[in-house]
């Protein structure tokens, strides 16, 4: 096993660059859900400020 995440004296930097790569994957994946997410909340307050306008 420590053969394995030793790598040939290699292991920092490939145990190091899946873990950056998995950190960019994971933001790819969440950034754009937040930003969904409150633009929804925006309009959402928009949509309510509208209609109490109205009445």
């Amino acid at each position: 096993m420590a053969d394995l995440l030793a790598m040939g004296g290699h292991g920092a930097y490939v145990w190091s660059a899946y873990a950056i790569s998995a950190v960019a994957l994971a933001g790819i994946c969440v950034w754009p859900l937040a930003r969904l997410r409150g633009l929804a909340a925006r309009l959402r307050r928009r949509l309510l400020e509208e209609e109490r306008g109205s009445r």
